[in-house]
């Protein structure tokens, strides 16, 4: 592994506050000079904000510059996105202005089906101590600044995990549904590496919704924020639930209906719907 260091000029429409606090990564975690560090595959990576441009540290075996032009999107024009999206109406006009920074990450797609199967009735803290633990037992150490780090296990590195082992690890009743996938995968009951090369969304949204654990809003949330990236989609919680039914339902909260939500996702916002999802749901919750 080596060490690498890369300015980066800042690109617009990238703010790291906006990328790693809108509920998309749990790998990222402020430091006390507002820097940020973040495990990447197999690469630890530290990334500041300078006046004009991003300081990034890193150590890991992939080039830094490619990693991080990867990873962060940055070859997406997010600029035109955020224009197309500002015309449907004020409302996404407003959440754009809000979270103008959000770039959605192209996270590892293995480390994301789990990672959301995890985040089931969970919350972001918690989310990210259960991920930590797991990469502790499982994945690989990196030494970074005086400091341990660890990589998200691969499937083959869980081979041997027995759903008592997850369940000493706190995954509560998420145990019995990471064993279960994490088998799948290694039985190549479900391909990850073909699922990459179907252009078809329904498809593969249909082949993710039968690993255990994974659900309409997981696998949406995995088809949105793993390498897949298919921006039509458009995952539906609770605080989505709310923003959509302010803005466009107004129905009694215990009448919404998430195939309305969808509908109307669709009619509006199209093939980005997935990115309006981010904006709408930075802005409600923030």
């Amino acid at each position: 592994m080596k060490e690498q260091e890369y300015i980066l000029k800042k690109p617009p429409c990238f703010e790291l506050k906006d990328t790693f606090t809108c509920g998309q990564c749990f790998r990222w975690q402020e430091n006390d000079d507002k820097s940020y560090t973040g495990i990447v595959r197999q690469n630890v990576i530290n990334i500041k904000e300078q006046e004009n441009s991003y300081y990034i540290k890193a150590i890991g075996n992939e080039n830094i510059e490619t990693l991080v032009y990867e990873y962060f999107d940055l070859e997406r024009d997010y600029e035109g996105l955020q224009k197309q999206l500002s015309q449907i109406d004020q409302n996404m006009k407003t959440s754009i202005q809000y979270g103008k920074g959000i770039r959605l990450l192209n996270q590892e797609l293995w480390e994301t089906i789990l990672s959301f199967i995890i985040s089931a009735n969970n919350n972001i803290p918690r989310i990210q101590k259960i991920i930590q633990r797991i990469s502790q037992a499982y994945g690989k150490e990196i030494q970074f600044e005086g400091k341990s780090y660890y990589t998200f296990p691969l499937p083959e590195d869980l081979k041997d995990a027995t759903i008592q082992d997850f369940r000493d690890l706190g995954l509560g009743f998420r145990d019995q549904r990471v064993y279960e996938t994490t088998q799948m995968i290694l039985q190549k009951k479900v391909d990850l590496q073909k699922l990459h090369q179907n252009p078809n969304t329904k498809e593969v949204r249909e082949t993710l919704l039968t690993l255990s654990g994974v659900g309409p809003k997981v696998a949406d949330c995995i088809l949105l924020f793993s390498t897949l990236k298919r921006l039509e989609v458009f995952p539906i919680d609770v605080w989505v639930q709310r923003v959509m039914n302010e803005l466009y339902l107004h129905e009694p909260e215990n009448k919404i209906s998430k195939t309305k939500i969808q509908e109307i996702a669709q009619q509006k916002f199209g093939n980005l719907a997935g990115l309006a999802q981010q904006y709408l749901f930075y802005w409600r919750r923030g």
